[in-house]
């Protein structure tokens, strides 16, 4: 059970990384000195990050919901 929390707080994390990622490459939030800032590379790469924290997400619920056999 606790490896299923475990992952779902990874998941939430690397989520909310690739949405502020996203939103730096978009110029919407940041300081206008980063890298990513108005970076149409950031845009993707905060795309793909979000998508696989959302993944991590669900493969956490799944183990943590899932109930053993007896």
């Amino acid at each position: 059970m606790r490896v299923g929390i475990t992952i779902l707080s990874i998941g939430i994390l690397v989520c909310a990384f690739g949405i502020i990622f996203y939103l730096q490459g978009n110029s919407i939030v940041g300081p206008t000195s980063s890298f990513m800032y108005s970076n149409p590379k950031w845009i993707v790469n905060g795309q793909w990050i979000a998508v696989s924290g959302a993944l991590i997400f669900a493969a956490g619920l799944g183990i943590s919901l899932r109930r053993p056999r007896s």
